[in-house]
């Protein structure tokens, strides 16, 4: 294991060659997410090996995360600088989205406010049958505000974003795969292996081409036709050149 004390932070941080694993690790707490587990987040994303290719975000216990730990609201002053504040914990699960890393995110259980939005900041999700998606915190007076909301929008689509987010509702196993919630559901007893299947996978692409590519799907949202066939040309004319040795 390296890194983080998981009594302190409540997370787990273990690194297997080219794969990385981060456990939430308060089970008896339903992996109740705080300030902490955010700062421990952005120190393993600045400190990531160069070596890792995969990340496997999990949860321990029945829960992958019941969302954020309510008691910590009291520590936020609304005087205090709280745009920076939120900044900061947003750096936590804005790294997973990196092209030089494939994020999955294995979820079991709950996977509430702040436990669907670090599912929904990992590129894919590979889920057990009982898993419930729920974005809880417009019903409890705020927003979702842990970069949950564009991945979620442009997952599923602008009409149905509003429907979860603003009805609290919970989304099972099967709606999840249907709407691309979800990439992969299995019994929960097959979870682990699932994700080491998709890993597997995953690594036997080349990492310079899955690099590429990722970086091409990334920005093709934001670009007409014409200025996403430009960007393929100027990837594909670096992989040429290096495969080349130019």
């Amino acid at each position: 294991m390296l890194g983080g004390n998981p009594e302190a932070t409540g997370l787990r941080f273990e690194v297997d060659g080219e794969i990385a694993t981060i456990t939430l690790d308060r089970p008896e707490k339903r992996n109740a997410q705080t300030f902490a587990l955010w700062s421990e987040l952005t120190r393993i994303g600045n400190n990531l090996p160069e070596q890792v290719r995969v990340v496997v975000v999990r949860g321990e216990g029945p829960s992958f995360s019941a969302g954020i730990d309510l008691s910590m609201f009291g520590s936020l002053q609304p005087g205090s600088d709280l745009d920076s504040s939120i900044a900061e914990f947003q750096r936590g699960f804005l790294w997973l989205r990196r092209p030089d890393i494939v994020s999955i995110a294995a979820v079991q259980g709950h996977a509430i406010g702040a436990g669907f939005q670090l599912a929904l900041s990992c590129d894919l999700r590979i889920v057990a049958d009982d898993v419930k998606f729920c974005m809880k915190e417009p019903a409890l007076g705020l927003v979702p505000d842990l970069t949950g909301t564009k991945p979620l929008v442009d997952l599923v689509g602008l009409a149905k974003a509003v429907d979860i987010c603003l009805t609290a509702r919970v989304v099972e196993a099967e709606e999840a795969l249907r709407l691309g919630l979800a990439e992969r559901v299995v019994p929960r007893d097959e979870l682990a292996t699932a994700v080491k299947e998709k890993t597997a996978q995953l690594l036997s692409v080349d990492r310079a081409a899955a690099t590429a590519t990722k970086r091409l799907l990334q920005g093709a949202t934001g670009r007409s036709l014409e200025e996403q066939c430009a960007a393929e040309r100027a990837e594909q004319v670096l992989r040429i050149r290096a495969l080349n040795g130019g």
